[in-house]
């Protein structure tokens, strides 16, 4: 990831130029990660993607870049260059941050905060408008916990129960929750691949959450609408359970959002959010004190892999441009580029491509935010609006991929659901879609500064 402040790294390159072979370190990492993950699922292989761990796969990558070029150079010297990658500024923030939000989330779910968020909103939801209600309910809690796994999980064995109970559509009520739980990974402030695209590309998180949510908020009426009308037409007489949660214990994520979006720095928010917890979760005798020191703790240990794979896949992309690849990466664009709407069409569908077939959105955004820095420097395209498209097409991808965690989740709860059952009600990934080409296409919600610059 390229920061905008480390101009002294962008002028040092190697004395030799290698073109599209400096792309060899990327080609091996997707090769390892992605090739062996597809091969394995293809025979039938039990977690596939995680036969090859990404840390090992990235490490070859980047020892093949350390030793495979510039052979006369010293060792020492590209060690220091993925080093001066790995350690970037801008990383390391992201990396503090991760850390932060984990503590947070892992906080706040101990002092009971989750559960009740999540029993909260079913508590409240009209039989009638059961699948609009569960598509909001996830909406709302992934933007509060910051992760769509997290509510995936939480939620999808509870819409599945509940849509079965009311007799209505089990593959719609799987959908609904899959893409109101991307709905929020999208947008969330503590979510990983909104740290990742900001960071990446030098963007305020505010501005990204504002155009992200302009863009998202028309495709999520749309669906609840579509939702509605075909949940009503479905029948259903069934009864929605009300369940019990305690209010006290859901206030830290609304603080969080509230003050996030106010604009005040995200390490200042997710530091009150916790203490909040702490207070709350102590007051309402849910926690003891070292019970929520461990809670943090434990939140900051499941963050640990992803600060230490952006460093990793950092330092690897720094080598990449070294040689001269990402310089390559861009005149081969170039060609292809012909104005401004082309150059948005392409980051968006490479991040998009990337998590497909990866199954991580934010190791798409990591790995395509500085072809998109480079591109949107060159193209005068506002950060938020590089975040904004990096973090849209890679949800967007997962929504609609036969092999997402969340289909899988649908299917082990709904039995006899296949995944035409459950992506047939997938309205809002195409709803997204459609709403950021249409920006893209009108060139609508520019700065300033672009319309100047077009």
């Amino acid at each position: 990831m390229y920061e905008r402040g480390d101009s002294h790294m962008e002028e040092k390159r190697s004395e030799r130029d290698y073109g599209a072979l400096a792309l060899i370190p990327f080609i091996v990492f997707l090769g390892l990660y992605v090739g062996c993950g597809m091969v394995l699922m293809l025979m039938g292989v039990k977690d596939a993607f995680y036969q090859m761990p990404r840390y090992v796969a990235a490490m070859v990558a980047i020892l093949i870049g350390i030793y495979c070029f510039d052979r006369k150079k010293k060792i020492g010297d590209k060690i220091n260059v993925y080093c001066a990658g790995a350690g970037r500024s801008g990383v390391m923030q992201m990396g503090l941050i991760l850390l932060l939000a984990g503590g947070f989330a892992n906080a706040v779910a101990e002092i009971g905060g989750k559960t009740s968020m999540v029993n909260l909103g079913i508590s409240i939801i009209p039989s009638h408008l059961l699948i609009p209600g569960i598509f909001l309910i996830c909406c709302i809690i992934s933007t509060c916990i910051g992760t769509s796994m997290g509510t995936q999980v939480t939620m999808i064995p509870v819409a599945i129960a509940l849509a079965k109970g009311a007799g209505l559509n089990t593959g719609m009520a799987g959908a609904a929750a899959i893409a109101g739980a991307y709905f929020g990974d999208n947008l969330s402030m503590i979510s990983d691949t909104t740290i990742a695209a900001t960071k990446g590309v030098d963007a305020e998180m505010k501005d990204k959450f504002r155009m992200n949510f302009l863009i998202a908020l028309p495709g999520a009426i749309v669906t609840m609408v579509i939702y509605a009308v075909l949940g009503h037409a479905s029948g259903g007489g069934g009864q929605v359970q009300t369940r019990n949660y305690i209010l006290p214990t859901v206030i830290p994520y609304f603080a969080v959002l509230i003050l996030a979006v106010a604009g005040m720095d995200v390490t200042v928010v997710l530091v009150i959010g916790t203490v909040l917890a702490g207070v709350i979760g102590m007051a309402c005798g849910t926690i003891s004190f070292f019970g929520w020191t461990k809670a943090i703790g434990a939140g900051m240990e499941d963050m640990f892999w992803l600060a230490v794979f952006a460093m990793m896949i950092s330092g690897m992309v720094e080598l990449v441009r070294y040689y001269g690849g990402i310089a390559y990466l861009l005149k081969v664009s170039m060609k292809k580029i012909r104005n401004r709407k082309s150059c948005e069409y392409i980051i968006g569908f490479v991040s998009m491509i990337i998590s497909g077939i990866t199954l991580n959105n934010t190791v798409a955004i990591m790995i395509s935010a500085p072809f998109a820095k480079d591109l949107g420097d060159k193209y005068k395209i506002a950060p938020k609006r590089l975040a904004s498209l990096l973090d849209i097409f890679g949800a967007a991808a997962l929504m609609l991929v036969p092999h997402d965690s969340g289909v899988l989740l649908v299917q082990t709860y709904a039995k006899g659901v296949n995944y035409l059952d459950i992506v047939r009600y997938q309205f809002y990934p195409i709803l997204l879609l459609l709403f950021t080409c249409l920006t893209v296409q009108f060139g609508l919600m520019r700065t300033k500064e672009e319309k100047e610059a077009a």
